[in-house]
């Protein structure tokens, strides 16, 4: 089960932070924001299926990230108290923190990790960003 999310990238992308990734419905980022890696996201957490944020919860998800020829792959989980219903933004988390801003726990990568050929992408606003998420029952 899959839900894509589209979205593009922005000059100021620094893809620096350790703990977590970011994707954002906001089409704005400073420099600030070293965890976001795309702005302008067609959906966010609210706009998920009701369907497809029960199957989250329970299982395992694997993201991809593709801009351009370049992609990156990670693997986060679910947990039973996710709300999954804020409007804007989609964390990623390392830890096992929760808040309404939180898509999934105990990633096995952040923005940091990202290959840089795909950073170099994300940093260009006329490029599209998919971000892919597969569920694993």
């Amino acid at each position: 089960m899959d839900f894509v999310i589209t979205a593009r990238g922005h000059e100021n992308v620094r893809a620096t932070h350790k703990t977590t990734i970011e994707v954002t419905t906001d089409t704005s980022l400073t420099p600030r924001g070293t965890c976001i890696v795309a702005v302008g996201a067609d959906k966010g957490l609210r706009d998920m299926p009701q369907r497809f944020k029960d199957k989250l919860r329970e299982n395992g998800v694997r993201v991809t990230f593709r801009c351009g020829d370049a992609e990156w792959t990670l693997m986060g989980r679910g947990t039973p108290r996710l709300e999954l219903t804020h409007p804007h933004d989609m964390v990623i988390r390392t830890s096992a923190y929760e808040c309404p801003r939180t898509l999934l726990v105990g990633a096995d990568g952040a923005a940091c990790d990202m290959p840089r050929e795909l950073v170099r992408c994300l940093r260009d606003p006329s490029r599209i960003v998919t971000v892919t998420l597969t569920i694993k029952e």
